[in-house]
């Protein structure tokens, strides 16, 4: 594997285990799935719902959010998940999609592929603006500031 999956997959981590804590102060039984789970990365038994968690900080730069659909000519990403919600870091935002709505706002983009950078094998994926998944993204503010649970404004 190259130097950067390596290096991506710990920031992906980083991002994860943040998120997670943010959960857990809502729901304490919270807990990030060990190894490779394509269904989501958090599991909330209490309330039977999974989320996934994507980072794409080059999102900065280009304007597109990468929302992934197939990897080596299999299925992945927005096509194998089974999670509620999607929690997309862009590293100067943080949004969380209800994967029903994303799901519906990219039948309106044709797909692309290409093989990214640390990557071995070509991904089919949509280039969405960032506006249009803000459109349909919950504000993290408004989850923060409801009382008393917040999160359970959208979950």
């Amino acid at each position: 594997m190259s130097d950067t999956f390596e290096r991506d997959l710990a920031i992906g981590k980083q991002i994860e285990e943040k998120q997670l804590k943010v959960i857990q102060k809502f729901y304490p039984d919270a807990q990030m799935i060990d190894g490779y789970c394509k269904e989501w990365d958090i599991w909330i038994p209490s309330i039977n719902i999974g989320i996934e968690v994507k980072s794409d900080q080059k999102s900065q730069h280009t304007g597109n959010i990468v929302i992934e659909i197939n990897f080596h000519d299999k299925p992945s990403a927005l096509s194998t998940t089974k999670a509620k919600y999607w929690i997309i870091y862009t590293g100067d935002d943080t949004m969380i999609v209800p994967v029903i709505d994303l799901k519906e706002l990219v039948k309106q983009f044709t797909t692309v592929k290409f093989t990214a950078k640390g990557d071995t094998w070509e991904k089919e994926a949509y280039l969405i603006k960032k506006r249009f998944i803000k459109s349909i993204s919950i504000p993290v503010e408004k989850i923060e500031s409801t009382k008393p649970s917040g999160l359970e404004l959208f979950l």
